[in-house]
């Protein structure tokens, strides 16, 4: 009965969004909607690493040999699916503190987990204050390595994962203008996208460190050229106790990137370079290990895992598009010798390659693309300080060389925008 009722209280809010307009001092505010419909054909020539039912994909999965020493993994893979449909609403609402007022509350039909494919989730819902020269925003948005200005324009819905960062966060913002400049000054928290751990995936290694993420970007910003670079710091508390003994250990992580967007016509060009530690929360290679462990109480200290990650794009066209993206990862090991359970994706990587041509089309509101993603994930054995190589047995001899693993997808995308 409650889900048929707020299905009634959504589809009253679709069809009438001008009962919510009220008049506020000779201006008009509330609440109207915006969104697009799209629907996915993808087809992989392997087995992969993904989430959503294969819809949101990271790299091709790595061997899995049988008894006749062929690889399961090798098999293709081909599916359907419309759950990126999403739906937005855009608000206005009367001046405050001297600044225009508004706000957003968006989501899609993504679902929270493989369990919930086909679930309205939340995307994104935040106020936001803006003044002359200076904005204030407070909700659920992207993390602040996610450049808005920035990104890659894929038609796949990994938005370039993981070569760039993703992840939608909490998270209070400050943004504030000098002529061609922009200081942002951001303090977040995770819920959809969060650490791993001893207890797995969630977000209270994080509020258990009782930090934030604080980030800082600054950009330079133009009709024909973007370009910056920001610095990010995260704090996590991988456990409260060890065997009923409170312990304090916490593990800080300290990411930097740089990035700019050139524009001349109808031709863009995007890059994007990140030198990272323990970036597992935005969807990339990496985490935390831990180093070492106390043989009398048990206590674990931990080290970061770094990663490098660099991207570009090449963009010509308007409402005929043609565009070719490009990205390659690499497993840059740990600080410290590792001498327990890693908390990290890919621990077994070395490294990631993407090449993404693409075309699309675009009719009034209606667009369909073609993209061709050629992955390749070099897969083999982490060493004490997690660089990953060679097989290696417990003799020491190399019992098999590292290998590569490739998977080519071709996905097809209807769009209808409104």
């Amino acid at each position: 009965m409650l889900k048929r009722s707020l299905l009634c209280l959504f589809i009253t809010l679709l069809m009438t969004p001008a009962a919510f307009a009220q008049q506020d001092d000779g201006g008009s505010f509330g609440i109207s909607f915006k969104g697009f419909v799209k629907s996915d054909l993808m087809f992989d020539s392997r087995q992969t690493v993904t989430v959503r039912e294969g819809h949101f994909l990271l790299y091709p999965a790595p061997e899995a040999l049988d008894a006749e020493n062929e690889d399961i993994n090798s098999e293709p893979n081909l599916n359907m699916l419309a759950i990126q449909t999403r739906l937005t609403g855009v608000i206005t609402a009367p001046d405050a503190f001297g600044a225009k007022t508004s706000g957003v509350i968006e989501g899609a039909f993504f679902g929270h987990s493989n369990s919930d494919i086909n679930g309205f989730r939340l995307r994104h819902a935040f106020v936001k204050l803006d003044w002359e020269n200076s904005s204030f925003l407070a909700g659920q948005y992207w993390h602040p390595m996610f450049i808005t200005e920035v990104f890659p324009g894929v038609v796949s819905f990994n938005t370039g994962v993981p070569f760039q960062p993703f992840s939608r966060n909490p998270q209070v913002r400050f943004v504030q203008n000098f002529e061609n400049f922009k200081l942002t000054l951001t303090a977040a928290s995770q819920r959809d996208f969060a650490s791993t751990g001893p207890d797995g995936l969630g977000s209270q290694y994080l509020r258990n460190a009782v930090v934030p993420i604080l980030d800082a970007n600054l950009k330079y910003v133009t009709p024909t050229l973007v370009a910056g670079a920001g610095v990010d710091y995260m704090s996590l508390r991988p456990r409260l106790a060890i065997a009923s003994t409170k312990t304090d250990e916490t593990i800080d992580a300290v990411s930097f990137m740089g990035f700019a967007k050139v524009v001349a016509g109808d031709l863009q060009i995007k890059a994007q370079g990140i030198m990272g530690q323990n970036t597992y929360d935005k969807l990339m290679l990496g985490g935390y290990a831990v180093s070492q462990i106390d043989p009398a109480t048990g206590h674990e200290m931990y080290t970061n895992i770094k990663t490098m990650s660099v991207w570009g794009e090449i963009i010509y066209g308007k409402d005929l598009q043609v565009a070719v993206f490009g990205g390659y990862t690499k497993n840059d090991g740990a600080e410290d010798e590792i001498a327990g359970q890693y908390f990290s994706r890919g621990s077994n990587i070395a490294s990631v390659m993407r090449i993404a041509p693409r075309i699309q089309c675009t009719k009034g509101k209606f667009r369909v693309a073609l993209e061709l993603e050629h992955t390749i994930a070099e897969y083999g054995m982490p060493d004490e300080k997690g660089v990953v190589g060679d097989f290696v047995d417990d003799l020491g001899t190399v019992s098999k060389e590292m290998y590569t693993v490739g998977n080519t997808r071709v996905l097809v995308a209807a769009y209808l925008f409104f």
